[in-house]
């Protein structure tokens, strides 16, 4: 079975492109042969109609909180939601959030999903520091459109399947790993983050957290830990995440039967 890890990125360049990890899976072992780089979203498209079998763990939120779409009178139906998305804009869909966020009582400014909260990721409709709203505007429909099966969301082409992952749900929550261990700006590669970094990778090499040993191609152990930016670590563990679920397709993915139908979840939360 090919697996793939998204690092998705809501405004890929050169600099800063998505980044695939490419894998294959048997049972309780995932080999990574190789990393991409997309460098536009034109490549990204391209990348999800490869023909299957194949699963992916993608970084980015794949619904927004019903308590939001609902204060927002937006559609509920979530193909129809990202329709109404694209239909405003990217300048329209940002003024819309910041407004509600300003309207929202201090504490509470982000509508977060349910999968936000069990799994301690970002509220999808957080604009900044991460911007995972942007991620869920340009992720999610793209994802649609090439009809992937989205279990909880959107059947589809049961070949091709798309899981929400989140790196951070495995590093700090079941690693317990609470130490900073990326950053884009190149003057905070720290000796500490390396490290961090370090007892990431031995420890999915040891099959740790979810069971899944890792093993690396020739030269991207050295990558996983040299890459300040981490988005080749990340990238990786959104395969373990996705390998995780592959090896419960029979159940649902490893996802909770009772998916709301417009925020999603994320896979091992």
């Amino acid at each position: 079975m090919r697996i793939y890890g998204v690092d998705f990125t809501s405004a890929p360049c050169a600099r800063k492109p998505i980044t695939v990890a490419c894998g294959h899976a048997t049972d309780g072992e995932l080999l990574i042969s190789e990393v991409e780089q997309l460098a536009d979203f034109e490549a990204f498209e391209s990348f999800l109609q490869r023909p299957g079998p194949w699963i992916g763990g993608f970084d980015f939120p794949f619904g927004l909180s019903r308590e939001a779409i609902a204060d927002l009178e937006w559609p509920q139906e979530w193909t129809k939601l990202l329709a109404h998305c694209r239909t405003l804009g990217r300048p329209e869909f940002k003024r819309v959030l910041d407004a509600y966020r300003e309207s929202r009582p201090k504490g509470r400014r982000y509508a977060k999903r349910l999968g936000d909260t069990a799994s301690g990721a970002h509220p999808s409709v957080k604009l900044v520091r991460p911007p995972v709203g942007f991620m869920f505007f340009e992720g999610a429909w793209r994802l649609a459109y090439a009809m992937l099966h989205i279990p909880g969301l959107r059947p589809a082409d049961v070949t091709r399947i798309a899981l929400e992952a989140y790196p951070g749900l495995l590093v700090k929550k079941q690693l317990g790993i609470r130490d900073s261990y990326k950053s884009d700006d190149p003057a905070k590669h720290t000796a500490e983050r390396r490290a961090a970094r370090e007892r990431i990778v031995a420890a999915l090499r040891a099959g740790r957290p979810l069971g899944v040993r890792l093993r690396l191609a020739k030269g991207i152990r050295p990558k996983l830990i040299e890459d300040g930016s981490a988005d080749w670590l990340d990238a990786v563990i959104c395969a373990v995440q996705a390998h995780w679920g592959w090896s419960r397709q029979s159940a649902n993915f490893g996802l909770p039967p009772d998916i709301d139908p417009v925020e999603g979840w994320i896979v091992t939360a």
